[in-house]
């Protein structure tokens, strides 16, 4: 089965209280996304790889892979109005029956090689393969104005990338969004299926605000 990997790139930046979409954002010298990117490339032999983009950032793109001197192989398709639709663009870039799909967040740029190869190595054997690292605080359960504590240990924070089957994930695509589907396992569970877990990596936080981007510059130094 040949590896693809759908790189999600549709962040406008609101958090980051910034004009720029998070995925351009530079951390130590270049955009957010390419290093997620490179990752992918360098961690899986032979990947495709596809990033989604909203339309008008295209060219946004094509100009920063000018000025960084950017190289790896992608191939663009067109980002939608939800994740969910985004994703299924980047499907339909797919069309080779028999292979690995692995979808993961552009802002997620300390995943570590070890997590991606885990995953797709997980994915060809069993179908999929989501990785989650455990809960280290203390949660409560909201109940109307009360609330009441929950054992964490049944609980795990998922992460990308999540990666499957090329026949399970594009058929659970065709169902209808549904403000549930939060990620790629909650739409491929909703189509039947079971979802297997691996060990993630707690640095491969979402980069969302200000902090974070220190945060990965950091970690970026000392690897």
């Amino acid at each position: 089965m040949n590896p693809y990997v759908i790189i999600v790139a549709g962040g406008k930046g609101v958090r980051m209280q910034h004009s720029v979409p998070k995925q351009f954002l530079e951390v130590n010298g270049q955009p957010v996304i390419m290093h997620t990117i490179r990752l992918f490339a360098e961690s899986v032999p032979g990947i495709r790889i596809i990033v989604v983009l909203p339309k008008q950032h295209f060219p946004t793109w094509e100009e920063l892979c000018i000025t960084h001197e950017f190289a790896v192989p992608c191939e663009l398709a067109e980002g939608g109005p939800t994740r969910f639709h985004s994703v299924k663009s980047g499907l339909q870039k797919i069309t080779e029956e028999a292979s690995l799909i692995g979808i993961h967040d552009a802002v997620r740029p300390l995943v570590s090689k070890e997590v991606i190869t885990r995953c797709y190595q997980d994915a060809w054997f069993y179908g999929s393969a989501v990785p989650v690292i455990p809960v280290k605080e203390s949660l409560r359960e909201r109940q109307g104005s009360t609330s009441q504590p929950v054992d964490r240990a049944n609980f795990v924070v998922v992460q990308t990338p999540q990666c499957f089957h090329s026949a399970t994930i594009k058929h659970a695509y065709h169902q209808n969004y549904r403000e549930e589907f939060t990620d790629d396992a909650s739409v491929v569970e909703s189509d039947g299926h079971s979802i297997h877990l691996v060990n993630g990596n707690p640095e491969n936080i979402k980069i969302t605000e200000p902090a974070d981007l220190i945060f990965a510059a950091s970690l970026m130094r000392m690897y």
